[in-house]
């Protein structure tokens, strides 16, 4: 009834609405209290509170209530629908807004345009942001910031101060078996057994657990190779299994470090700190109580570079100095590689890498080894986060430097998760 009056216009055919309401609203209570309620003055007299002697207000006589017809329990929704009616009735059709529509008023409008409610059904939950559309390999990339990083990687963008960024100016080298990430490696080693050398390896389990990390950024925020000074931290632990001995702890590595990173353009470059000790299996310390255990420790201070000399090809090197070394450990140590992947986003089909990383150490006599890995990489849309399967060579030196001075010649299959 209330949604029938007119939003803007006559002000007199709003009164009449709703002096027609009053009218109808006295009609139904006199309907339902059966008393001849006078409509104008000089009628009968309606019944009032009166005060007794005393001044107390006293209430209405019972009786009169029970000499009505209608004083008797009348359901209330006889009492309802009679007033509803009696201010339907009451209500001229023009103003009820049935029929004919309001005339307009002088504006050209009668009641302003209708609004519809947003629809009630369920639509799951509520999107602030744009839809959300995959920049696959390929495909073009919609979100504002991503889409001129994947135009040009290396173009010249403002620099800014960011608290813990998602992403690094610097990352860990694909197939560096030193290299702080979430990784695992079957593989079979024809190498002599350090425990039993007159043996092979045979086949071992080596999963790296850790991860790089940037803390603090002045420069861009590009999702893809972003620029700057930056400050991160880098932990793994690197443990060995041996799986024909009920998946034995051989050994375990652990490394952490903080490096001190700088990037513009194609170029970054490094300092960093790291420490590095090497512990024996507890496992293998139990099987093999004559072995002699090697307390390998070293800290180390190291610089290094790396180029992209394509968007897909990227070249690196870097020298490390340790200025505190035990159980065998010498200062000197160089590391090199190159790394063949896909910069941009990979889509859902990934695509093919190779890497191939050397090292070489003074304790060794200027020895150490070579890894190679090629196989199939995916990397994420809007990020930097790599994860990669395939197959994996190593020729040389042990990279558990519990046993620094074996050697392994080993082949396998991996999986690698840089994040």
């Amino acid at each position: 009834m209330l949604g029938a009056l007119p939003r803007r216009g006559n002000v007199n055919g709003r009164r009449a609405v709703l002096v027609s309401v009053v009218v109808g609203l006295r009609r139904s209570i006199r309907l339902w209290l059966g008393l001849h309620l006078p409509l104008e003055s000089g009628g009968n007299h309606v019944p009032v509170a009166t005060r007794d002697v005393s001044g107390r207000r006293k209430g209405l006589p019972v009786s009169s209530f029970r000499s009505s017809p209608a004083s008797s329990t009348m359901p209330v929704a006889i009492f309802t629908m009679l007033a509803f009616l009696g201010c339907l009735a009451a209500v001229p059709a023009s103003a009820q807004g049935f029929g004919s529509m309001a005339e307009p008023d002088a504006d050209g409008d009668a009641f302003g345009p209708i609004e519809l409610l947003p629809s009630a059904n369920p639509q799951g939950p509520v999107v602030l942001d744009g839809p959300y559309v995959p920049g696959g390999y390929g495909e073009e990339v919609s979100s504002a910031p991503f889409r001129g990083a994947v135009d040009d990687l290396w173009a010249a963008r403002p620099w800014s101060w960011h608290i813990l960024p998602g992403n690094l100016i610097w990352t860990s080298y694909l197939a560096g078996p030193k290299e702080p990430r979430f990784a695992t490696v079957w593989y079979d080693d024809t190498g002599s057994d350090p425990f039993n050398p007159s043996v092979a390896n045979g086949w071992l389990w080596d999963s790296t657990l850790g991860g790089r990390a940037s803390i603090l950024r002045y420069g861009t925020d590009t999702p893809l190779h972003p620029q700057g000074f930056e400050v991160q931290i880098e932990g793994a632990a690197f443990v060995r299994l041996d799986p024909a001995e009920d998946r034995d702890l051989r050994s375990s590595d652990f490394r952490f470090g903080i490096p001190l990173i700088y990037g513009v353009g194609r170029w970054q470059t490094k300092l960093a700190y790291y420490h590095l000790s090497a512990h024996l299996g507890d496992e293998a310390m139990v099987r093999y109580p004559d072995y002699p255990r090697v307390n390998y420790v070293r800290d180390v201070i190291v610089w290094g570079g790396s180029w992209y000399a394509l968007d897909w090809l990227r070249l690196y090197g870097e020298v490390g100095w340790s200025f505190f070394n035990d159980g065998g450990s010498e200062p000197w140590e160089f590391q090199f590689g190159t790394e063949l992947i896909q910069a941009r986003p990979t889509g859902i089909h990934g695509a093919p890498f190779l890497a191939v990383n050397g090292m070489s150490r003074q304790e060794l006599d200027w020895g150490g080894n070579v890894c190679v890995q090629t196989g199939w990489a995916w990397r994420g849309d809007h990020t930097e986060k790599l994860f990669r399967l395939g197959f994996e060579y190593l020729y040389g030196s042990d990279p558990q430097y519990e046993f620094p001075f074996a050697n392994q010649n080993r082949a396998g299959i991996g999986m690698w998760y840089d994040f």
